[in-house]
């Protein structure tokens, strides 16, 4: 199964990366890169999909 999704990416005024999940609101996380910010965010969308799996939330398409 491969997971899509997209990551919108800002710069505060310190210098850090902000990440967020556009299909997740809420999914935010901080980097001091570019990549430690995606890396963060894509960890923490990754938990939110869990357990949205878990609670029976999110069920894949099946492919045709």
């Amino acid at each position: 199964m491969k997971l899509i999704f997209d990551i919108t990416f800002d710069r505060e005024a310190d210098g850090r990366w902000i990440a967020e999940v556009d299909d997740f609101p809420g999914v935010i996380a901080y980097g001091a890169t570019h990549a430690e910010a995606e890396r963060n965010v894509s960890m923490l969308a990754c938990k939110v999909i869990e357990e949205k799996i878990k609670n029976g939330e999110l069920i894949r398409e099946r492919e045709r």
